[in-house]
């Protein structure tokens, strides 16, 4: 039988808990502690806490250590992401101390590096590979309580005093009870909602959190509650200056479990762990005896895992998914209680999420639209779908670093939120308005009158923190008003140079854009130049949204042919049609069947996939490369939600289907 490969570890951050942790690799049966990495090399009696391990002065210089296999990430909560991705990039397999990183947002960004990479990514929650937790899952499975209807699970303790020096009560490092020891229930309801169903966990539908955020912004005592599809609520708390008794209760409808200290389990150097199983008067103490060091089972799950050639934990370790949807709660719960740190405002998340400049890239190609003085990238970027800015920018950062520089805004978007954003963004970045080509829209029914667009434009113009856009369109048509009048209204801001490119409308059909032009060529007004209506290799059946217009059918394809009107087409990828969400034996999705399903579109849906499997790719991949290679300009908008999305769209812009391949497609 081989060796087994022993998991050389590097730390980065060399405080308490990589103490602890380092513990854990002495006495795994996997690892092996080989470096810890310090800004500050000389600080007397480093080495103590980590006895037999290299002291490496800076960070950059252990990820460049060809001995090290693996790295625990135990930096502050804002230097997780950032620290677990250049990991990731230099070969590094991670463990992330929790939580893994501010927001799902910037977790996903952390598993998509290390799923393109092949390495292992985690999230260290050491109570989910202890036993204790497996018997505490397997006497819910067992029925033991009966019917689990609540779970109610604290972590709280008390600092005593209003301590500014401390991280836990500093804002700038994300500090506060949600964060720090809040996921501990979270993930643990998730983990028991999961067993009552089968599954690994369980997302709530619901999720209602409260707060008390003292002096710092911090949350300093909180709770929230989660309703689970499966009718089991949870009710959740944390603090840093309250004592709770951090009692895991699971009641059901026969009894009771409770537990001290899930999250302890039988102690850090092994012990006993007690779980009461109480029934009326009687109460049963069962013993989980265990002598193994509570952090070795998470070095251990990690080193097998990396051993296995696996990306992710094994059940009931936290899986990438897991992991996402735990941080997706204490998103909604922040959310709730109005808590956003200053590190993710605009003001001080100036850099992408690796701690870089934001610079542009050339992997996007550009096109000469026609009215445009500048070029523009192929796909214009949506992103109407981002809670704040630290999740938007993600996305906005990565597609100006591909070369991207078309964004898509509108003033009814969010209700001003992604124009504000936008704003912010272009701003923090540095970036130049000049290499920016901005599309704004306003005049949205039941506010679509010529007299609106200019006062939408004024709040519009302040919220992008710019004096002008590139490219304009109404959002709507109100067909009780003249053309004309739009047309003027439209005009005067081309004369004021609110707008300095084309302009035209969202949603309009060929007769009133024909009407328009024309009443422009009679009056000598600049004529509308540009088209922002859904196009897609599947023909929209039935207005997604009211007032919605489609140009994919044949005379809009002549139209367009003869006209070479430029048309910025939404849902350009058929919202998912051209994904395994859609199929003629899948009805789930209201939307998909009502909008898209038809056996035409079917039939190119199946032309799709055959194209897709012959050139090595997705059949959304192929629906985006059609709506490109159309005889006449069409810029697909593009609504990525985090950056694997994106870059999977993006990939599709080296596709070049043939004027053949294009009809054979339609068929």
């Amino acid at each position: 039988m081989p060796d087994l490969q022993t998991i050389r570890w590097g730390i980065i951050g060399p405080g308490t808990i990589a103490k602890t942790f380092a513990e854990g690799v002495a006495n795994s049966t996997t690892g092996k502690l080989v470096a810890i990495a310090t800004r500050n090399p000389d600080r007397p009696g480093l080495s103590d806490g980590f006895p037999g391990a290299r002291i490496v002065n800076g960070y950059d210089a252990l990820l460049s250590d060809a001995e090290i296999d693996a790295v625990y990430i135990a930096t502050p909560h804002t230097g997780h992401a950032e620290w677990a991705i250049k990991a990731i990039r230099a070969g590094k397999h991670v463990l992330v101390e929790k939580p893994i990183a501010l927001s799902a947002y910037d977790a996903d960004a952390i598993f998509h590096e290390a799923k393109k990479a092949g390495v292992f990514a985690g999230e260290a929650y050491m109570y989910r590979l202890h036993p204790q937790t497996a018997k505490i899952v397997e006497l819910v499975k067992s029925g033991a309580i009966g019917e689990v209807r609540i779970i109610r699970s604290s972590f709280g303790f008390s600092m005593g005093s209003f301590r500014a020096d401390h991280r836990l009560f500093a804002n700038e490092t994300a500090g506060g009870g949600i964060l720090d020891v809040g996921g501990y229930p979270v993930s643990m309801a998730r983990l028991i909602a999961g067993a009552v169903s089968g599954q690994p966990f369980l997302e709530p539908t619901k999720v209602s959190g409260v707060a008390h955020l003292g002096q710092s912004g911090v949350d300093e005592w909180a709770s929230a509650v989660l309703k689970f599809p499966n009718e089991i609520i949870a009710e959740v708390s944390c603090s840093i200056m309250a004592n709770q008794d951090n009692v895991l209760r699971i009641i059901g409808s026969e009894g009771r479990i409770e537990v001290q200290d899930f999250w302890f389990a039988s102690g850090h150097k092994g012990g006993v762990g007690k779980i009461d199983l109480i029934k009326g008067k009687d109460r049963q103490t069962i013993e989980v005896a265990e002598d193994r060091y509570l952090y070795s089972f998470e070095v251990d799950a990690a080193g097998e895992a990396i051993r296995n050639q696996s990306q992710e934990f094994s059940y009931p370790g936290m899986s990438w998914a897991d992991t996402l949807g735990n941080l997706r709660v204490m998103d909604q719960w922040r959310a709730s209680v109005g808590l956003e740190y200053g590190v993710e405002s605009a003001a001080k998340r100036v850099l992408n999420v690796t701690g870089g400049k934001v610079a542009p890239g050339s992997s996007v190609p550009k096109r000469q639209i026609p009215g445009v003085a500048k070029p523009a990238s192929v796909v214009a970027l949506g992103f109407e779908f981002f809670p704040n800015f630290a999740s938007a920018s993600l996305t906005l950062d990565s597609f100006y670093e591909a070369g991207g520089n078309l964004f898509d805004t509108a003033f009814v978007y969010g209700g001003g939120k992604t124009e504000a954003v936008f704003g912010d963004w272009h701003t923090s970045r540095n970036v130049p308005r000049e290499e920016i080509v901005l599309i704004g829209k306003g005049a949205h029914s039941p506010l679509c009158y010529p007299d609106v667009i200019a006062k939408q434009l004024d709040e519009s113009l302040n919220r992008l923190k710019t004096d002008y856009v590139d490219i304009y369109f109404m959002h709507r048509d109100n067909t009780d008003v003249p053309v004309g009048e739009f047309v003027d209204a439209m005009d005067a801001e081309v004369k004021r140079g609110r707008i300095r490119g084309i302009f035209g409308g969202s949603n309009w059909t060929r007769r009133r854009m024909d009407e328009a032009i024309a009443y422009a060529e009679k009056t000598g007004k600049t004529a509308p130049g540009a088209l922002s209506n859904n196009f897609s290799l599947a023909e929209m059946l039935d207005p997604i949204w009211a007032g919605c217009v489609a140009a994919s059918d044949e005379p809009w394809k002549e139209w367009a042919k003869e006209r070479q009107i430029p048309n910025f087409a939404w849902s350009s990828q058929g919202r998912g049609f051209f994904t395994d969400r859609a199929g003629r034996d899948k009805r789930d999705d209201e939307e998909i069947v009502r909008v898209w399903y038809s056996e035409r579109n079917f039939e190119r849906r199946d032309r799709a996939i055959e194209l897709a499997k012959q050139l090595g790719r997705h059949p959304i991949h192929i629906a985006l490369a059609y709506v490109i290679a159309q005889p006449f300009p069409v810029i697909p908008l593009i609504g990525p939600r985090t950056i694997a999305e994106l870059e999977d769209s993006l990939s599709a812009l080296d596709i070049k289907l043939t004027p053949e391949q294009v009809r054979w497609l339609e068929a």
